[in-house]
């Protein structure tokens, strides 16, 4: 019986294979390492936004606004500096969810990492801070 995570790589179309009964993977997706881990009933995709924690701050601001429109959540694991991995996104859905339901778990949080990763490129200044059709709901 495959594991979760081999599910959600078929599901997805992902090129490579997991190694069988794997609990945890690597997906390289669009330049970017989304972790996947089977844990405690749950497939759990995480994604490294930034180790700069001088963004947090900002980040945390729009958190509030963007947990009602997505599934995916900021969190923050500890600073470079304290051997954390700084600002991160995650989301779960349970281990037993079929293929429509993986592959729905994986879109959301690839279109919440595109936000996200938009706005830290904006805070590091590589492209403009907020396009003008965006709306933020703020606290």
């Amino acid at each position: 019986m495959k594991t979760a995570i081999e599910r959600l790589i078929d599901a997805i179309g992902y090129p490579d294979r997991a190694p069988d009964g794997a609990s945890s993977f690597v997906l390289r997706v669009d330049g970017a390492e989304i972790a996947a881990e089977e844990s405690d009933g749950r497939v759990v995709l995480s994604y490294a936004l930034t180790g700069d924690d001088s963004h947090l701050p900002t980040l945390a601001s729009y958190a509030a606004g963007r947990m009602l429109r997505e599934d995916a959540a900021l969190a923050h694991g500890g600073g470079a500096a304290d051997g954390g991995r700084g600002a991160f996104l995650w989301q779960s859905a349970p281990s037993d969810s079929d293929a429509h339901g993986l592959l729905r778990l994986f879109e959301t949080f690839m279109d919440s990492c595109d936000w996200w990763r938009a706005r830290v490129e904006a805070l590091a200044g590589r492209e403009e801070a907020m396009p003008p059709e965006t709306m933020m709901i703020r606290p």
